[in-house]
């Protein structure tokens, strides 16, 4: 069940989250993150993911009271306001008129994935990703094709920033995402696993994807499109290969490049 409540004023701590958007800092602190648009916010009411609040425009209740009333929550908060309010309060133009807060859940464990996981199991791990579409992509790309977790380097951006769970289309709540503080490591661990780590990197010695085996356990690692994967997590990798291009272009943007490695992983592995 919810709590509902019409608001004409921004000055609730509860609707502190909604007023601060752009403070991803302050809300990791919090261990909570922003949710926009209706689809992701329809995926969240499917997961298992915690809901703090849901912030709606009034002609948007009627369709969203059913589901929150079917959420096991009892303490969740619905806010309801008029669309020059929601857009006073966040600074923005919200076109779909929906907003919500959750709860980050518990970072999941490597062990407990890999041991979850059929094999062959298949992971991806960024290097140096800063934009917050571009993860939201890859992540999109990570679900589309069955990857059983997606590893993000200390030098990435978080995972749960809005534009980041907008861009996943709330693929992020299906999807587990492990944070790590040393990528470098995190690869090695891996590998102790037998887990073979193979870079995306446009570089690569004379070998192309489809020369590279992806038919067991492997870790698909990218870097950022200006950098590219930096030379410790790439001198981590087992190998690295690259994607055969034309008319002098050497790299892909990285969910597009991400997409491309994983096809040919499942294509190898015959899933069609």
């Amino acid at each position: 069940m919810y709590q509902l409540r019409l608001i004409q004023s921004l000055d609730l701590p509860e609707l502190a989250p909604y007023r601060t958007l752009k403070r991803s800092a302050t809300h990791a602190a919090q261990g909570i993150f922003v949710v926009e648009g209706d689809k992701v916010l329809d995926r969240l009411l499917e997961s298992q993911f915690t809901v703090v609040s849901v912030l709606l425009v009034e002609e948007r209740l009627v369709e969203y009271e059913p589901r929150l009333r079917a959420r096991l929550e009892s303490d969740i908060q619905l806010f309801i306001c008029s669309k020059q309010v929601l857009e006073k309060m966040v600074g923005f133009e919200i076109y779909q008129g929906v907003l919500a807060i959750a709860k980050m859940p518990p970072p999941p464990r490597l062990e407990e994935i890999l041991s979850t996981a059929v094999p062959p199991r298949l992971l991806v791990a960024m290097d140096g990703l800063s934009n917050a579409e571009n993860v939201g992509l890859l992540m999109r790309n990570c679900a589309a094709f069955g990857v059983n977790a997606l590893i993000a380097g200390e030098t990435c951006c978080s995972p749960y920033l809005r534009r980041t769970v907008r861009n996943s289309m709330g693929t992020i709540f299906k999807l587990p995402v492990l944070e790590s503080s040393n990528l470098t490591a995190a690869l090695q661990q891996l590998q102790t696993h037998g887990i073979r780590c193979v870079a995306a990197h446009p570089h690569a010695d004379k070998k192309v994807l489809s020369q590279t085996d992806f038919r067991q356990d492997c870790c698909i690692v990218v870097g950022s499109e200006g950098q590219g994967i930096s030379p410790n997590v790439l001198a981590a990798c087992n190998e690295a290969a690259a994607i055969p291009m034309a008319n002098g272009v050497d790299s892909l943007n990285v969910s597009l490049a991400t997409a491309v490695f994983l096809y040919e992983a499942r294509r190898q592995r015959g899933i069609r």
